[in-house]
Order: structure tokens, then sequence, then C-alpha cells
């Protein structure tokens, strides 16, 4: 027994030594893929598949039904951070239904469907108001949970007193609710203003303004406040892009002094965002110069009188004066004449609806730091204090002009000396940052060359593998061609060479092996018998 095991086993490693090495890693692979599909399949016969009994619990709730199973020796999972019960798929239509018989999950909340269930004369007052409160909370929690990114809502709500007297003045309700919200969900305003606006009509004589909802975090929904924050994220938005935009503007010119490496720019603005609006009423004459407007109607009037006594004074009402009567001026007769001229004039009436712009810019400060070197024939030279101050003096001139035409002239006389800010320095950081970079770059492109140099590795196996069995191929067919030319030549020397009595003899019994098998054997038998 010993011996024939053997005798396999070196017949086993004969043929594996025969065998090509494509046709070994072939075998190879298949057995492991053979043994890994064995055992993903034993493992997925033999696990549970478990499906989810109940979701969106209460902590309360999943406690109930975990003693439950654990009563029954049922294994379960909760997952969904502690929401959700899975059982196995073939016990849960049964529990489902043994659980519901048994009032299992009873959360305690009572809704409007209590009181058609349980309807009696019996009730007191205090109780039915009891009741009710209790059910207008669990209907207002229902409500809201059915909303996207709330998983429970807690409700708690403070009614007013009624007085037993009569009175104009209504007191109005307060509610508080805690939600219970979806990791990483954002509510968006107008969710929040829906929410403030349901809650605010769901219960009689409740302002939105005696609302207060928060999450299970005590971070406090404002309805208003997700407005303040987009106007105060817009006002920041507009601040960054003005100062991007004039840092640009200001790198880009004084980059053509000096050169691109050789200057940063920095830039703060301060931002006037009061938008006003208003009416201006003005009246205006048409000739400005002379300040006089379109004559529109001219009066004339011309008196003359000539006698002896003047009519003078105003219509008398002295002692000797009659009413409604000039009195008679006393003297030497005399002429009179009285020359009269009215022009009424037309002036523009200008009515202005102005709307200033949303934004000034009332402050602006640039701030630049220049390189103080330069290289000259492959040496870094400093620049003398001469070439600096014209540097100095040219970019001053420039960011002043800046400045005094960005900054709105209704803030007055603008003063640039404390605007402006220009430091000559060297720079050291260029050098390591472009190091840094090269490094990082190599860095990053390893993976890569790891890559590359697998997939190069694998194609140089495959076509040596493939060239290998090319070559096996090609001497299998060189010895198959050597023993067929050895064959026939020997077939050739034999056909050659005159037959003998055996060679008759041999032919005759390959002919009886042939055509008669059963009289070949008896004589094989017979042969073996005599010896």
């Amino acid at each position: 027994m010993k011996e024939k095991l053997n005798q396999f086993m070196e017949q086993i490693k004969l043929s594996w030594n025969k065998t090509s090495i494509f046709k070994r890693v072939l075998y190879i692979s298949m057995t492991i893929l053979l043994i890994v599909g064995i055992v993903v399949i034993t493992v997925l016969t033999n696990k549970h598949s478990f499906v989810p009994l109940y979701s969106n619990l209460s902590i309360q709730e999943v406690g109930q039904i975990k003693e439950e199973l654990d009563t029954r020796n049922i294994q379960y999972e909760i997952v969904d951070n502690g929401t959700t019960i899975k059982v196995p798929e073939e016990h849960s239509q049964t529990l489902i239904v043994e659980l519901a018989n048994e009032g299992i999950p009873n959360s305690g909340n009572i809704d409007y469907s209590f009181f058609s269930e349980n309807s009696s004369w019996g009730i007191t007052d205090n109780e039915f108001n009891i009741m009710k409160l209790d059910a207008m909370q669990t209907e207002l929690s229902n409500l809201m949970k059915g909303m996207e990114g709330i998983e429970d809502a807690n409700v708690m709500i403070n009614l007013p007193e009624q007085s037993v007297f009569v009175s104009d003045m209504t007191e109005n309700a307060s509610v508080s609710i805690v939600l219970q919200t979806e990791y990483g969900y954002e509510f968006q305003p107008n969710q929040m203003k829906g929410l403030y606006h349901l809650v605010s009509k769901a219960i009689p004589n409740l302002p939105e303004e005696n609302i207060v909802i928060m999450n299970q975090n005590f971070e406090y929904f404002d309805q208003y406040a997700s407005n303040q924050a987009d106007h105060i994220g817009a006002t920041q938005d507009v601040k960054t892009e003005i100062e991007n935009d004039i840092q640009k503007r200001v790198q880009q010119m004084l980059s053509a002094i000096v050169g691109v490496d050789k200057v940063i720019t920095s830039v703060t603005a301060d931002i006037d965002f009061t938008n006003e609006n208003r009416v201006e009423d003005l009246v205006e004459p048409v000739d400005i110069d002379a300040m006089e407007g379109i004559p529109v109607s001219i009066e004339t009037i011309q008196e003359t009188f000539e006698g002896t006594d003047e009519i003078g004074g105003v219509a008398g009402t002295g002692e000797e004066d009659i009413a409604n009567y000039p009195g008679v001026m006393q003297g030497e007769g005399g002429d009179y004449d009285l020359a009269k001229e009215t022009v009424n004039y037309e002036f523009n009436n200008i009515k202005k609806e102005i709307a200033e712009a949303p934004y000034k810019i009332r402050d602006l400060g640039i701030q630049v730091m220049v390189d103080n070197t330069r290289v000259i024939d492959g040496e870094v030279v400093e620049l003398t204090q001469q070439e600096l101050n014209a540097v100095e003096e040219g970019m001053a001139s420039i960011l002043e002009s800046m400045i005094t035409t960005s900054i709105d002239k209704t803030y007055g006389e603008i003063e640039t000396d404390d605007k402006i800010s220009i430091v000559f320095q060297t720079f050291h950081g260029r050098d390591q940052l472009t190091a840094d970079m090269s490094e990082e770059g190599s860095s990053t492109i390893w993976p890569y060359i790891v890559v590359a140099i697998i997939i190069v590795t694998i194609i140089i196996i495959f076509f040596v593998m493939r060239r290998k069995r090319t070559e096996d191929i090609v001497e299998e067919n060189v010895t198959v061609s050597d023993i067929t030319t050895e064959d026939s030549a020997v077939v050739s020397d034999l056909e050659e060479q005159p037959k003998t009595d055996q060679d008759i003899q041999k032919e005759q019994l390959e002919k009886m092996a042939k055509d008669k098998p059963e009289d070949f054997a008896k004589l094989l038998r017979s042969w073996i018998s005599e010896d």
C-alpha cells in the first residue's frame, strides 16, 4: 500500500514537472478560487438574514421590544443609533402579529382617537383638559415628525387658564419644542419659517414670538436668524470680492515695476453698507446767473390826477372821515402820477427719487512687501538706498492714486499717508516654498511610479510565460517530428530487410489480436500456463 502511494506521488511529481508555468498558475488559481467559493457559500448559508421589525422607535419602545425578545430567546440587532430593531426574516411576520396583540410597543401617548374610543359621562373638566392637552401635543409631534430632517419631536404646550369673568384681554399660549434632527441635516430658511407658521396655527392664541424650537444639542432655531446670517454672509462676500479685485490690480501694476516674484500685496477695505433711499423736492431758477425764472404773467397799473385837491390817504375811519372813502389831502392843488408793474415768474420744480449705492468704500489700506535684492551674473545683490527710494516713490504714487479714486468722495478729503505701507525685505521663503512644492510633487508622483512598475512587471511576466509556452509547443512539435522521422526510417529499414519466420509469426499474432481478440487471449493464457 505504501509503495503504491509512493508511486502515485512520484507520478504526480513527474506530471507537475512536465507541466508548463502557465498551466501551474492556472491550476493554483482555480484551486484557490474553489476554496474561497466554498468558504463564502458556507458562510452565506449559515448566516441569518435580518430584516427590520420596527423602525423610528423611541428609547422606551426599544427597551420594551428588547425585553420581550430576550424573553423569547430570539436573536436581534439594534441599528440606526438605537431606533431600529432587526430580527431573523423567518420570525419577522409572526413577531409583528404577536407583539401587536400584546400592545407592544406602547408609547403612552394620547391622540384624538382616544376620545372616540374612551368617551364617558363621568369625566371631569380637569381630566378632559389634561387629555386634550396631551392629544394636542401628540398630534403636533406627529405632524412635525413627517417633515424632512426631523426624526422625533417632543412638544410642551402651555395654555392660559380660562377665567370665569368676561374680559377684553386675551392671554396668549406658549409652546416649547425639542426636535430630534437627522445627523448633518441643515434646515432651509423657508422650512423653518413654515415650521413656525404650522405650530402657530395648530394652537389657538399662539403668536410666533411665543414659540421656542431647539434640537437635541440645545441649538436654538430662529426663523429670522437665517436671514440675518445670509445678510452677514453676503456683506462679507462683497467685502472679500472688493479686496481681492483691488489686490489683483495692485499686484499686476507693481509686478510690472519690480518683477512678478519680487512683490507681495495685501488690501484691507472698510465698506459702508448703509442703504439709503430718499425723495427730494427742489425749486430752481431757470436762469442760474440772474437767479430768475420764466415770467408767466405781467400786471401794469398807471394812475394820473390833475386838480386842486389830491386824493390821498387810506380809506378813512377817523373821527371826521367817512367810512370806505379816501380822505382828502389838505393843501394846494397839484398833479399825481402812479405807475405799478407786477410780474409773476415760474421756476423749475424738480422731484428726485434717489437710491444710494448698496455699498461704499469708506476706507482703504494697502500693504506692500518688496524684495530688496536682485540677481546680477548669478549673484544675489541688495539694492542701494537710492534704488530703494526710487522704487518706493514710484509705488507710493501709484497707490495714492488708486486709494483716492476708490474711496467715496462723500467722506471728505483723503489723507493717503497713513493708508499705505511699503516694506523692503529679503525674500527667503520662496526658495523653501519651491523646495516644498517639488518635494510634494515628488511625493505625490511616487504612487503612480509604483503602479506603473507593477503594470510593466505584469506585462513582462505575461509575455515571458507566453513565449515559454510557445517554445514548449515548438519543442513538442520538434520532438514529435523527430520521433516520426525515426519511426519512418526504422520502418523503411525493416521494409528493406527480408522477412524472417519470426516476422511472419508476429504479423499473424497481430492480425489475430485485431480480428479475433478472444482466441488471442486464450493463446496468451496457454503460453503463460506453460511457463
